[in-house]
């Protein structure tokens, strides 16, 4: 893969997702946590919202990071100069591209797309700026007219076109055929951004990403409209697990930016989340976690650590009597083998009846009292 950037637009896609609001201490604590770990772009807002949206960007163009910073526009003159009131000198320009948003937002005029596009390019360009233009809903784009139009942003002074899966139809296959076709062609980077829809927005980046293209849209923990977005933790342990790709970004704070977004946004993520949820690296069931405790590679792709996590091992109903006699272990308990299997009998009973694993206290409430009082310990 050629030299790829994260572009994470959790302040802007994010942020869009049914009923999210960050306060202006919010977005720019996010900004500042994810310019430490080493983001290198980030999508900070819509400036033509105003009000406490430019004030947000405003204030985090002013912090002098060391992340990139892109606002998201229209084709419009007024959303330019409302980037350029807040500061930032990169702005991305958004056009629909597939029939239907056509038909919704232009009365099905492609000529007007075109136009509107040559002069918001030119405009900005005048004014110094760094552009980036957007095809909305490329993935649903007559494939020729979207060529056309990459190729008329490239002409008119575009430095990168973004390629986006809005609604998240496709599938990674069809995501490399297509993204293949646009880099063949286009001299500047391509950018991915994908939905989560089908549950392939982390697939299709990739995949585009397979492609030629050399940025990708991420938020973290996935928020975004609808499903949400490729989530920034599974592009960033993707590319450095699979592809040996590095990009210098602190994995080991993954853990503590997903959890600010969890406080900030009130969405916790599942705990079957990839790489940041509560189970990422628990085990329960009996062969899994006598495989772990022998060696962690058994059921583990890599380390906790790598990402600010830690491993648990759970009491419950799948556990076998080696993680019940080495958790007990742990707490100067050793049984004898009738007491063990009396034991993980009473453990899997009650995890039946309470629909979730034991805490530490329930299963040493569970130890026969006459172990612990004669000292089998």
């Amino acid at each position: 893969m050629n030299a790829i950037q994260i572009n994470d637009t959790t302040l802007r896609d994010g942020e869009q997702a049914a009923g999210i609001a960050f306060t202006l201490e919010e977005k720019v604590a996010l900004a500042t946590l994810l310019d430490a770990i080493g983001i290198q772009e980030l999508e900070v807002g819509i400036p033509a919202m105003g009000g406490s949206e430019a004030t947000a960007i405003f204030a985090i163009v002013e912090m002098g990071l060391n992340a990139q910073l892109i606002g998201w526009n229209r084709a419009v003159r007024s959303d330019i100069n409302a980037s350029i009131a807040c500061g930032l000198q990169r702005v991305h320009i958004s056009v629909p591209v597939s029939e239907i948003q056509i038909a919704a937002k232009f009365g099905g005029n492609r000529e007007l797309i075109f136009d509107r596009l040559r002069e918001a390019i030119f405009y900005a360009s005048d004014r110094g700026l760094w552009i980036s233009v957007g095809g909305e809903d490329s993935s649903r784009a007559d494939e020729t007219f979207l060529l056309d139009v990459a190729l008329s942003a490239q002409e008119w002074g575009a430095s990168r076109f973004r390629f986006c899966d809005t609604v998240g139809i496709l599938d990674p296959v069809t995501t490399f055929e297509k993204v293949s076709q646009l880099t063949k062609w286009l001299s500047i980077p391509i950018e991915m951004h994908t939905h989560d829809d089908l549950g392939l927005a982390t697939a299709n980046a990739l995949a585009g990403l397979r492609a030629g293209a050399t940025s990708v849209n991420t938020t973290v923990n996935g928020l975004g409209e609808r499903a949400g977005n490729a989530a920034l933790e599974e592009i960033v342990m993707a590319l450095k697990r699979i592809y040996g790709v590095d990009l210098g970004i602190k994995t080991e704070r993954l853990r503590e930016l997903s959890q600010f977004v969890v406080a900030a946004s009130g969405c916790p993520v599942s705990p079957w989340k990839a790489i940041v949820g509560e189970n990422a690296f628990a085990h329960e069931s009996g062969i899994h976690a006598h495989g772990v405790l022998q060696n962690p590679a058994t059921y583990e792709p890599f380390s906790p650590d790598e990402v600010g996590w830690k491993r648990r091992l759970v009491v419950g109903k799948h556990s076998g009597r080696h993680l019940v006699l080495t958790l007990l272990k742990e707490h100067g308990i050793t049984l004898t083998r009738e007491e063990a299997q009396s034991v993980i009998d009473a453990v899997r009973h009650m995890s039946v009846n309470l629909k979730r694993s034991l805490t530490v206290e329930e299963l040493l409430d569970i130890v026969p009292k006459r172990s612990i009082a004669n000292g089998i310990v």
